[in-house]
């Protein structure tokens, strides 16, 4: 499956496609978890899952307080009826999600350049890390109500058995984070881990956080800190957000993220001495260097324009 080049944008009138990879050249975002992708991170591996519940209540909760206001303001049995059935049946999926086993993540190993990609029980795939391809896709629509802007960040493996069959050949997972920059900075989350390493990444954040970390601890920090505007957004996102319950089936789910279950992939994820780890090839370190020259002449001329 072929793509353009990492460093390519198609756009048109309402799409546009930043292509990121391969090779995995720097996007010049900052890596930015924003979805909380980071399940594990050490010096050997990251582990990279999408499984991301607390995102999908935020949603439906926002939605019902949405469809509770229009009931408020002009009660009618049509709004209820709506609500029930647009609010109802994400419900039903969430609650029948929390009975389910979280996914696998996927693995990059970084000493090896290698990832892990799992495909079922007793199936994984070990792919070449600069054979992975990524894409920022951006959608817009425009209605009454304004301009619309979806978008994903999409991650794509092919696999290595040639004898494969072809409903097994590729395999790709998407980040519902709007694409774009936000999608470049999420994929810089894995780039720079691979490239440079562990510390040019945030750390995982998934589990159960520290007490003032939380959302209720949070408010009550920033209460006896006197910060009453930290306060108000707190209980904002608390009641019409809905972060606190989001945050809450977060834990449950992930606060002990799921270990890759193959003895062999076990093995390929201890550490290697320095002197066997796998090098860039060649090609990638020619696209590097000539991408970081193009962005060092970016951020020259943004300086010089700046008055």
């Amino acid at each position: 499956m072929s793509t353009p080049p990492a460093g390519t944008t198609q756009k048109r009138l309402f799409s546009r496609n930043d292509y990121l990879a391969p090779l995995p050249i720097p996007t010049g975002e900052k890596p930015c978890d924003v979805l909380n992708t980071i399940w594990r991170k050490n010096d050997v591996f990251v582990d990279i899952g999408n499984y991301s519940i607390g995102s999908a209540v935020m949603v439906i909760w926002t939605m019902g307080v949405f469809f509770a206001l229009m009931s408020y303001i002009t009660p009618h049995p049509l709004i209820w009826g709506g609500g029930l059935i647009i609010v109802g049946i994400p419900i039903l999926f969430v609650i029948q999600g929390l009975f389910h086993a979280v996914p696998l993540p996927v693995r990059f190993n970084r000493q090896r350049r290698e990832v892990c990609v799992p495909r079922g029980d007793d199936e994984y795939w070990i792919v070449p890390w600069e054979s992975v391809t990524a894409a920022a896709t951006q959608q817009s629509s425009v209605s009454q109500a304004g301009r619309a802007t979806m978008g994903l960040l999409i991650i794509g493996f092919e696999n290595p058995d040639p004898q494969a069959k072809d409903d097994n050949k590729h395999f790709s997972f998407g980040f519902n984070c709007g694409g774009g920059t936000t999608a470049m900075a999420l994929w810089e989350c894995i780039r720079s881990y691979m490239e440079i390493g562990p510390q040019a990444v945030p750390d995982s954040q998934v589990g159960i956080p520290l007490y003032e970390e939380t959302q209720i601890g949070s408010i009550i920090t920033d209460l006896r800190k006197g910060d009453l505007i930290m306060v108000v957004w707190g209980i904002f996102c608390i009641t019409i957000l809905g972060t606190y319950l989001a945050e809450k089936l977060q834990n449950l789910k992930l606060s002990h993220p799921p270990e890759l279950p193959y003895p062999d992939i076990i093995e390929w994820s201890k550490p290697l001495p320095p002197e066997q780890w796998a090098k860039r090839s060649a090609e990638l370190e020619t696209a590097i260097a000539k991408r970081e020259a193009e962005l060092a002449v970016q951020t020259t001329q943004a300086s010089e324009d700046r008055p």
